[in-house]
């Protein structure tokens, strides 16, 4: 039986394609991988900043009234229709077979949610035809067709999830996501500059690191985890990276190290809070606040209830910075809650540790709490998980904050 070449989807980001030079030099990685006898798919984003700029061009034209998503779709798609073939083109100038496909073209088949659709399923058929004829495949990121025949963008970030679906749909090796940072870090190294490289980490704590914002979308790691599919994420301008693996390593002698440990300290910046005074406390009453917020399309994080002795409530919430007036005018028109008052607050953000290590082991949440309050920060919200402790913190003290979780938790020694 012959034996088949290694098969690998690589993706590359918008920073990564940001000029023509920059253009050349992934297609010149691609094809000295290429050259060691690799299937490649490359997955691309729109060339630097394409998309927000095609997005603000819309808004101006649309006057008063808001762009329609389906021709806001259709707009925002180009950016990447326009990479994919000018990689195919630059493949080819270095001496290798090339073919650009678009989201259809490659099979991607979604539902009509536009700016943030759902992947309803791949036909890889083409993508593998191509393959058996030795060419490498360059895929438009970030797009699908819907039933009715239109082009549907996957959400902000998305071309990490075309990269993923398309490799658990070949059944790829491997995904290998490119970007602008040697991999995923224990905490933003621009916060703290102990922060290292983490080697490995599992699909669990990964989709934490990514909800928290690391660099990579959670969609991506969800469907990575799913369909079990290794994934590489390393630098397009270091070739000494050695990246981080994301995959499922039970069994084996990287589950045993790292679950002893804590793997990371995310944060993220521009959160705000609403706080609700004086809510009647009944069955429901949470569902009837949350509801009008999900409709609007407003991503509610951080959730804490007090219950006074009067039978009233206060309920506070963290939003995005960005959402915070719509969330809190949302929430003062709603009807179908009785409140006293209505309190917002900006400036705040979110550290956070992650680890398996904290399954069932006492003492992580002290520790933290300890190191905040040694460094002069005041927690203002908590919420847990079995592998994840967040604190809502003022944004001037976050520096502060994560560099104290960090050494607490000893993050920056391997």
């Amino acid at each position: 039986m012959t034996k088949r070449n290694q098969l690998v989807v690589q993706k590359f980001g918008g920073s990564s394609l940001a000029t023509e030079e920059l253009l050349r030099n992934v297609a010149k990685i691609v094809c000295e991988r290429r050259a060691k006898g690799t299937d490649l798919v490359v997955c691309v984003s729109a060339m630097g900043n394409t998309t927000d700029e095609l997005l603000q061009l819309a808004n101006r034209l649309s006057g008063e009234r808001s762009p329609s998503p389906r021709e806001t779709d259709a707009l925002m798609s180009t950016g990447e229709l326009v990479t994919a073939p000018l990689m195919g083109i630059a493949i080819r100038g270095l001496g290798h077979e090339a073919i650009s496909l678009s989201g259809r073209q490659a099979g991607i088949r979604t539902d009509e949610t536009y700016g943030s659709a759902r992947i309803a399923n791949i036909d890889p058929q083409r993508v593998l035809d191509e393959l058996a004829r030795g060419k490498i495949v360059v895929v438009a990121g970030f797009q699908g067709l819907t039933q009715a025949g239109d082009t549907a963008t996957l959400g902000r970030g998305a071309s990490d999830l075309t990269a993923v679906a398309i490799a658990a749909a070949i059944n790829a090796d491997v995904c290998e996501i490119y970007t602008d940072v040697d991999g995923i870090f224990t905490a933003d190294p621009r916060l703290v500059p102990e922060a290292r490289v983490i080697p490995h980490i599992g699909y669990e704590e990964m989709l934490e690191m990514a909800s928290l914002g690391a660099k990579m979308n959670p969609r991506s790691i969800e469907m990575a985890a799913v369909h079990n599919v290794p994934m590489l994420i390393t630098s397009t301008f270091n070739p000494n990276a050695s990246g981080t693996r994301i995959g499922n390593f039970e069994d084996t002698d990287i589950d045993m190290e790292i679950s002893k440990s804590i793997t990371g300290a995310p944060t993220e910046r521009s959160i705000g809070r609403v706080t609700m005074q004086g809510v009647e406390d009944r069955p429901g009453i949470a569902a009837s606040i949350m509801t009008p917020l999900a409709e609007a399309g407003i991503n509610v994080d951080v959730i804490v209830q007090n219950v006074s002795s009067d039978g009233l409530a206060d309920i506070s919430f963290t939003v995005k910075e960005e959402n915070l007036v719509r969330a809190a005018e949302i929430t003062s028109q709603n009807t179908d809650v009785d409140f006293a008052s209505i309190a917002t607050r900006d400036g705040l953000a979110k550290v956070s540790v992650v680890g398996t290590g904290m399954k069932n082991s006492p003492g992580y949440a002290a520790r933290m709490f300890r190191a905040l309050a040694d460094a002069g920060v005041n927690i203002e919200m908590i919420t847990t998980s079995e592998i994840l402790i967040t604190c809502i913190v003022e944004e001037a003290q976050l520096q502060a904050a994560a560099n104290a979780v960090h050494a607490e938790f000893d993050l920056g020694t391997v």
